[in-house]
């Protein structure tokens, strides 16, 4: 660092007297001006001086040092500046980079629609005529402009996320405004294909008459009996029986007979009376001290249990006048309560926690924990038994699928295998014996995992989901009607199983929300919600199309 250099020569610094001699002093009287001020050795001889003097040579010093310490503090702030330019370089850098991903992906998804264009520009006669009279049965999101709708959402959650990054740019407004015209289109555009698919299929029935004019044998007739297997589905909400829940409600389930709907609400559990979709509060129930996560029924008695945040698990019943106690209280978990499961025979809760512990509670006079498995590191997200009920699925945030089967010697429960995924799931739900679903987290996609010596994934199934998960809301099948509901996202999906196995999307329902929570009734005549958007309880009814 530079010296400072003081801009008057100290050589010209002469006595105020006129004595022609170097000063060697300056007075510090206020009134004196500077040229008034500087005394050499003869003022100190002759003159009576009458305020307080000092040293030429050590104010010099001071006021040198001054500048000194000024140009140190100078000098750190552009030591710590000099790094902005290329910081900021980088930053330019970054955000090119950002941008031009923008584009690519934007130039991509281009060329994938043109690619598509080019695709149907031909087409086999034979193709086209085997799937228009012998897959007429396919439902509407195996059409072309399903498809094309599927592909688009892949694109959008691709381009959202970068999109986001720039939202303070006016341009970026236009490229939503784009973005959501495109979906409009697509609502159109189903709408239509919905009608067209059922003029298409009216002509078809047309055509298939000419058989008898004819004299074809009826043996020989293209069978569309297959049009009343499988039929497609909705559930539609039930518009007038909604109901304002203000309270997180993170669980709800509904009894066997759809006769009493429990709704978390916060810590309290809301017993409801369920008749048809009509909600009457009956009973408030208030032992949890913390959120209740999942709530569960009883089939064979009017129990129920429940599980929350203050590490309990209850055991409710049913006493006289419809009223609830609690019966038992299970404390064994050091964590929250995420998950539980009960067996068929009703003699046996899984339990799965925050704590990373599986805990399964027998029931003999009172309910007892008989065994714990710690195999998982992380949080136990959800629990599926088989319909054998020998076998146990676990998933958690720890992106390990745990198979547990028990043994059929001391009935104790054995880890058989861990399968290690890519990306971790809230949910796993078992199909039948040997076949279970596993979402993972944040992604368009179910895997579906069969048995052949151990699990392994078969093939994806393509779903609805949005950019952000939470857990609770357990996946469910619907053995009655051969239906998987799975929450994904801000989506919940209706997935149905086909004849041949093989799943199906059927229904998406957006919520606008990824916070939402839900049950179905074990018929899947009722699916009852909550989300966080409408803050309302809605009831839905299951209708065939």
């Amino acid at each position: 660092m530079h010296k400072p250099k003081m801009i008057e020569k100290e050589k010209d610094f002469y006595c105020s007297k006129g004595h022609n001699l170097p000063a060697i002093i300056i007075s510090l009287d206020p009134k004196l001006s500077m040229d008034q001020r500087l005394f050499c050795r003869e003022c100190l001889n002759n003159t009576v001086i009458n305020s307080k003097v000092v040293s030429l040579q050590k104010i010099n010093s001071l006021i040198e040092e001054n500048q000194i310490k000024k140009m140190e503090i100078v000098k750190n702030q552009i030591d710590l500046f000099e790094s902005l330019p290329s910081i900021a370089d980088r930053m330019r850098t970054i955000v090119i980079q950002k941008l031009d991903l923008l584009k690519n992906l934007t130039m991509e998804w281009l060329q994938n629609l043109q690619c598509q264009q080019s695709k149907y520009s031909q087409y086999s006669f034979f193709e086209e005529f085997e799937i228009m009279f012998f897959q007429s049965n396919n439902t509407k999101f195996n059409s072309f402009v399903d498809e094309m709708q599927k592909m688009n959402l892949c694109w959008t959650t691709k381009l959202n996320p970068k999109l986001e990054q720039f939202n303070q740019f006016t341009e970026y407004k236009q490229y939503k405004e784009l973005l959501s015209s495109l979906e409009v289109f697509f609502q159109k555009l189903t709408q239509s294909d919905q009608l067209y698919q059922k003029n298409l299929q009216q002509k078809i029935q047309e055509i298939l008459l000419l058989n008898t004019k004819m004299n074809i044998p009826q043996s020989q007739t293209i069978q569309l009996s297959q049009q009343s297997i499988n039929k497609p589905f909705t559930y539609q909400v039930i518009q007038e029986y909604s109901m304002s829940q203000n309270n997180w409600c993170s669980a709800l389930a509904i009894n066997k007979d759809c006769s009493t709907l429990l709704a978390g609400s916060n810590s309290q559990i809301q017993v409801f009376e369920f008749n048809k979709g009509m909600l009457k509060l009956i009973q408030s129930l208030n032992e949890h001290k913390g959120y209740v996560n999942t709530l569960n029924f009883m089939k064979s008695s009017n129990q129920f249990i429940s599980g929350s945040h203050d590490q309990f698990i209850i055991i409710w019943e049913k006493q006289q006048q419809n009223q609830w106690i609690s019966k038992q209280k299970l404390n064994g978990h050091r964590g929250y309560i995420f998950c539980l499961v009960l067996n068929n025979n009703e003699n046996l809760i899984i339990s799965g926690s925050t704590d990373k512990c599986i805990k399964f509670w027998i029931k003999k006079n009172e309910w007892t924990c008989q065994q714990t498995i710690k195999d998982h590191t992380s949080e136990v997200y959800q629990l599926s038994l088989n319909q054998q009920q020998n076998r146990l699925v676990s998933c958690g945030y720890d992106g390990l699928i745990i198979i547990i089967e028990q043994s059929e010697q001391n009935q104790e429960w054995i880890v058989k295998q861990k399968i290690e995924v890519e990306q971790f799931g809230y949910r796993v739900c078992f199909i039948d014996n040997n076949m279970f679903t596993f979402s993972p987290n944040n992604t368009e996609q179910i895997s579906v995992y069969k048995l052949n010596n151990q699990f392994i994934k078969t093939y994806d199934i393509p779903v609805k989901c949005g950019s952000v998960d939470c857990c609770l809301f357990p996946q469910q099948y619907i053995n009655s009607k051969c239906m998987l509901v799975s929450k994904n996202g801000e989506y919940v999906n209706f997935i149905k199983k086909k004849e041949n196995g093989d799943l199906l999307t059927e229904q998406s329902i957006h919520f606008g929300t990824y916070f939402i929570y839900g049950a179905i009734s074990d018929d899947g005549q009722y699916f009852i919600t909550w989300d966080s958007q409408s803050n309302q309880i809605k009831i839905r009814e299951f209708q065939e199309q």
